[in-house]
Order: C-alpha cells, then structure tokens, then sequence
C-alpha cells in the first residue's frame, strides 16, 4: 500500500511540474508573439482592391514614410465613381438625414490604424466606404506588422506620434491641407489610436475606436483566466511580461490607454462587440468611463459581435463610424 501511494504522489509530483512548466514555456511564447506578432501575408481579397481600386470608387497611391513605415493613401475617384459598399453607405446616411457632398468630393481626411495582426491592405473596404462619403482614407502599416521594417510592437507607447508623422507628410507629398482630419483604430490599432489623440497639438478633430481596451495587461490576464483559469494567470502574465520586457524596455503595464483617454477633449465615439472574448465589453466600457465628463462621446454596442467580426455582422456600424466622422468633421 506504502509502495502504492509512493508512485502516485511520483506521478502527481510529475504532473505538477509538467504543467508548470508548459505553462511557463507558453507564457514565454506569448511574451514573444505579444512583442513581435506573426505576420499575415497579402491575400486575394488584397490584390483585388489593388489591381483596381477606380472600379470601387477611389484610387491608392503608397509611399514609405521617413521612419519607414508603408503606407497607402486611398482618395475618392474623381468621376464619382461608386463600388457597392460605397453606394450602400451613401444610401444609409442619406436616410439618416446626413446631407453628402458628390461622390468624388473630398472634405477631409482619416487615418486608420490596424489591430494586432494586421496589415494596412486589410482596411480597404473601409476605406472604400469613407471614401465614398468624402473622405480621403491613410493607412500605414505599424511596427511588427505587415511590410513595415521594425519588428516589435508597444501597443501605442512608442507609436503614438506615427499616425500624425503619417497624415503630415502624406499631405505634403500629395499637395492637400491636412485638416479637418480624424483618426480610428481597432483593437490594437485603438489603442495607438487613444494614446495618439491625447498628444500635444494633436491634429485630430474626431476619434473612433473600435473593440479595444482600457488595459493590456487586463485584456491578457482576462484571456488567460478563460483557459487556465484565474489561479495560473497572474503568474502566467509575470512571465509573459519578463519576456516582453526583455524584448522591448517596455513592461506590459504600461500600456494604459484609460489614462491617456483622460485627457482626450476631441468628439470621440467608442465601439464595441457584446460578445467580444478577447477584449471584453467590459474593457471598451472603462475605456469609455476614462474619457472626461466634458468630451463629446457616445458609445456604441454591436450585438452578438465578438471581437474578429467586430465589423462584419449586420449592424450598421459603417454607418455609425461615418456619421460620426461627418458631424465632426464636416460639421454636417
């Protein structure tokens, strides 16, 4: 019986270590896909729009920026030219009661910032459809992302002054005034998109951001609770931390995008999925409670979306996105 119990407490003692150890192995990778994600590469969709974006009603130029970032810009084709979802947001604003200048016509300009995993192309059907209101749409690849040089990412720390470095000099190359100009980001790409609105002298004149976070160490140990549950995670995230650190110089702490959304003072609306298990609802919601009382804000739910489908269920957020950016933008 002694003999019995001796190998099952070897086993169990086994098991123990076992476990802690992949799940010290997994925290180990996640610090490093955390820092430096797996790239996606161009899909067909992708080289659809680019071979012709005229027939969807803009036309794209790219540039690579002075700190190497690629970017695209997308402008509203000329002859007024429409693509489906072009048409189709023009119809849903109209009977909203928005007045719209001529498709064609350009009265301002948006930076759209991309989440994790990403990559600028991914954008283009929204570009298409805010290009079809009158908005000239740019859209850089970030940091670790897509075709950009640098390989790790900070989740807004470090990026903050990439999304106005992008409007500036893509205005000069193509000869427009940068303003009025709005900025929108999901996900990742929010919360670059919050820590670059609250700068000094941000150009910005309306924000929207979509299924991100109050907290990244929040979203991560959320996750983690999900699968390993609530017990693992906090050592779980210290590791991944330890790696991310060593990796960039910045703690997973850091990122924090409540307390920069405190000093936000621009029209800002907040969008989030009701069944996001990335992101929960609850990280838009004290995302959007960090925002001052005195900023113009509005948060928006998208029933039954979670955080990958965000944009793509049957409520009009296309519409919501764009009136937003008309209102404070055009001031129609």
């Amino acid at each position: 019986m002694k003999m019995i119990l001796a190998r099952w407490r070897l086993l169990l003692s086994g098991f123990a270590l076992c476990s802690l150890l992949a799940t010290a192995a997994l925290a180990l990778w996640a610090g490093a896909e955390i820092a430096s994600p797996s790239r996606r590469p161009l899909l067909d969709f992708h080289r659809e729009f680019l071979a012709n974006p005229t027939a969807r009603g803009f036309s794209i130029a790219g540039f690579t920026a002075s700190d190497g970032s690629p970017c695209l810009v997308c402008t509203p084709y000329s002859s007024g030219q429409l693509g489906e979802r072009g048409r189709k947001i023009r119809q849903q604003l109209t009977e909203r009661g928005f007045h719209l200048l001529p498709a064609g016509s350009v009265f301002g300009t948006v930076v759209l910032v991309h989440g994790r995993r990403g990559r600028k192309e991914d954008y283009l059907p929204i570009a298409e459809r805010l290009c079809a209101v009158g908005l000239r749409c740019i859209i850089p690849d970030l940091p670790a992302h897509g075709d950009h040089p640098a390989t790790l990412a900070t989740y807004g720390v470090r990026e903050a002054s990439l999304p106005a470095r992008m409007l500036e000099e893509a205005s000069r190359r193509g000869s427009f005034d940068p303003k009025p100009a709005g900025l929108v980001g999901l996900s990742m790409g929010g919360s670059v998109s919050v820590h670059a609105a609250a700068l000094a002298d941000a150009p910005w004149a309306a924000l929207v951001v979509i299924a991100s976070f109050d907290s990244l160490p929040a979203v991560i140990e959320g996750q983690v609770a999900q699968y390993m549950g609530t017990t693992l995670a906090t050592p779980w995230l210290a590791g991944a931390d330890l790696v991310y650190h060593r990796k960039t110089g910045v703690h997973l702490a850091e990122v924090q995008p409540q307390h920069h959304a405190a000093s936000i003072g621009i029209p800002t609306l907040i969008a989030h999925g009701t069944a996001d298990r990335v992101s929960s609802i609850t990280r838009g919601q004290r995302l959007f409670a960090a925002l001052p009382s005195a900023t113009t804000k509005q948060w928006v739910e998208i029933p039954d979306a979670g955080h990958d489908d965000v944009l793509i269920t049957a409520y009009p957020i296309y519409a919501e996105i764009a009136g937003w950016l008309l209102q404070h933008l055009a001031g129609k």
